[in-house]
């Protein structure tokens, strides 16, 4: 699900893609709302609330939502440089770079806590796991996928429900519109079976229930490991 890049890449791949990171991200973002209040997955609510603060004229608030801005955007920023870095060399490091970066981060902050972080660190470091997220899912899926934010989703399936009225007679464009909302419906409903999983198990993990992102993590890569080897048995045992 995250080698195949460009016209080698199926709606499979999608979909896989999709379902698995959703469910992180729905678990990172309940998790930052019950634990320190803060949107962990976006940025959008932030500059409603730094532009509050600047017109009020609260400075140190409002550096703190620039911080967050910010944070997301140098997450995206290092996935993007990383996979430039490592495309031509080696396709598998280029994306599993930022994935264990992404881990370490919610590995640290699950284990140490408030103990040694304080609210605004927290949420700065996954703003910044989710920015890497969220930009590697982008390049890999050349922009179908998102998975940290469901507004763009929500508009596309507008779109994409009305356009199913006027596209039944051309079966090839109303088969990729069926497709990519049943695409779009895929990620939504795992974001929400995130929210909803981090939210149970929020009452007795607190920030331990970010462990369960991390193993969601692992498992897409064991996942995406396993099905390689298989095809490259399978091809051995062919010739």
């Amino acid at each position: 699900m995250f080698r195949h890049l460009g016209k080698n890449r199926t709606y499979s791949h999608n979909l896989k893609l999709a379902s698995m990171l959703s469910i992180v991200a729905g678990i990172v973002n309940v998790t930052g709302v019950m634990s320190i209040k803060v949107l962990t997955t976006n940025v959008t609510g932030h500059f409603a609330y730094f532009s509050e603060e600047v017109v009020l004229q609260n400075y140190p608030t409002a550096t703190i939502f620039l911080l967050y801005i910010l944070f997301f955007l140098l997450g995206a920023f290092c996935t993007g440089v990383l996979i430039e870095m490592f495309m031509r060399k080696n396709l598998a490091v280029s994306y599993l770079i930022p994935m264990f970066i992404e881990m370490i981060i919610l590995l640290l902050v699950s284990l140490l806590g408030f103990d040694f972080w304080s609210s605004h660190v927290i949420a700065c470091l996954l703003l910044f796991a989710m920015g890497l997220q969220n930009a590697l899912v982008t390049k890999v899926s050349h922009s179908v996928v998102r998975t940290t934010h469901l507004t763009g989703l929500f508009t596309d399936l507008g779109i994409e429900l009305s356009q199913l009225i006027f596209y039944r007679s051309d079966m090839f464009s109303y088969k990729k519109i069926r497709q990519s909302i049943n695409l779009k419906l895929i990620i939504i409903f795992c974001f929400f079976s995130g929210c909803l999983l981090g939210g149970v198990l929020y009452h007795t993990l607190a920030l331990k229930t970010l462990l369960i992102a991390v193993l969601v993590l692992l498992a897409a890569l064991y996942y995406d490991y396993v099905i390689l080897r298989y095809y490259h048995l399978k091809r051995k045992f062919k010739h």
